[in-house]
C-alpha cells in the first residue's frame, strides 16, 4: 500500500533506538524526510546514517533532551513547519508513589504530558493551516492497565491522552489527526537492558516474558513502526482520537 507520504516532513522524537527508531525507520521507508531527536549525539548521528544509507531520505539529527525547552526549540528550529509529529520521550522510574516527592510528580508530568503538548501546540495551527498534519504519541499500555509500580508514568500519560481526546476532535476536520499508540512488551533496550545490566540471559527473559503473552512472544520494533507509519499515511484521515494498544493481545478487555 502506498501511504501517500513521500516528501513529507517529520519530528520523531528519542528516535536513536527502539520503538523511536523504529518509527522513524518506517517513515523513511515510505519517502518522508526526517528530523530525529535523542540525548546521544553519537548513537543519534549513527542512526541518521543507518536510515540515509537504507532510503536515502533526508535525516537530520538533532541531539538534545526533548524534555527541555531548549531541546524542543532545537528541533522546531530544524523542523518549523512538520507534516508529521512523533511524539516520544522515556518514562519515569518505578516505585511505590509513597516514595515520590512533588518533584518527581512535576518530572514524570512534565517529561511525559507537558513536553508533548508543547511540541503539538507548535506545530498544530500550521498543520490545520496546510490542510495535512498527523501527530502520534507513543505512550504505554499502562494507560489503559495502569502497572501498580508505574504510577508516575500512569498518572501523567493519563494526563496527555485526556489532552489528545478532546483536541483531535477539534482538529480532524482540517486533515489533522492525533492519536496514541500503546505499546506492551516489545524487545527493544527499555526490556534487555536490566537484564543485561543485572548479567542475565536476554534471551531466555525475553523468552520467559513472551511466553505469557497470548501472542506466545514479545513484539518486535518493525511492527510497532508500521502501526505508527499507517497512523501517520494520508490514508488515516479517518482516525483520530484514538489509543492503539499493541500488546499481543495481553490486555483482556472487550473495550
Amino acid at each position: 500500500m502506498d501511504l501517500g507520504l513521500t516528501g513529507k516532513k517529520a519530528i520523531v522524537c528519542a528516535a536513536s533506538k527502539g520503538l523511536g527508531k523504529a518509527s522513524a525507520l518506517a517513515l523513511a521507508r515510505e519517502g518522508v524526510d526526517l528530523v530525529i531527536t535523542a540525548r546521544n549525539a553519537e548513537a543519534l548521528a549513527d542512526t541518521a546514517r543507518e536510515i540515509e544509507a537504507e532510503t536515502g531520505v533526508t535525516v537530520t539529527p538533532v541531539a538534545g533532551d526533548i524534555k527541555t525547552p531548549e531541546g524542543r526549540a532545537a528541533a522546531l528550529a530544524a523542523c518549523p513547519n512538520p507534516d508529521i509529529l512523533v511524539n516520544n520521550a522515556g518514562g519515569p522510574p518505578r516505585g511505590d508513589f509513597r516514595d515520590f516527592t512533588a518533584e518527581d510528580w512535576m518530572a514524570a508530568v512534565n517529561g511525559n504530558m507537558i513536553t508533548a503538548i508543547e511540541l503539538i501546540t507548535a506545530v498544530v495551527d500550521g498543520m490545520m493551516e496546510r490542510g495535512f498534519g498527523r501527530i502520534v504519541n507513543i505512550t504505554s499500555a499502562a494507560v489503559r492497565q495502569p502497572i501498580h509500580d508505574l504510577c508516575l508514568s500512569n498518572a501523567a500519560r493519563a494526563g496527555l491522552t485526556g489532552f489528545v481526546a478532546g483536541l483531535s476532535r477539534e482538529t480532524v476536520k482540517h486533515n489533522v489527526t492525533i492519536n496514541n499508540i500503546l505499546p506492551g512488551p516489545f524487545e527493544t533496550e527499555r526490556l534487555t537492558g536490566p537484564v543485561r545490566a543485572a548479567g542475565g540471559d536476554v534471551a531466555e527473559a525475553v523468552a520467559k516474558i513472551g511466553a505469557g503473552n497470548p501472542a506466545g512472544r514479545v513484539g518486535q520494533p518493525e511492527e510497532f513502526g508500521d502501526a505508527c507509519a499507517f497512523l501517520c499515511s494520508a490514508k488515516s484521515g479517518f482516525i483520530t482520537g484514538q489509543n492503539l494498544l499493541l500488546d499481543g493481545g495481553n490486555y483482556r478487555g472487550t473495550m
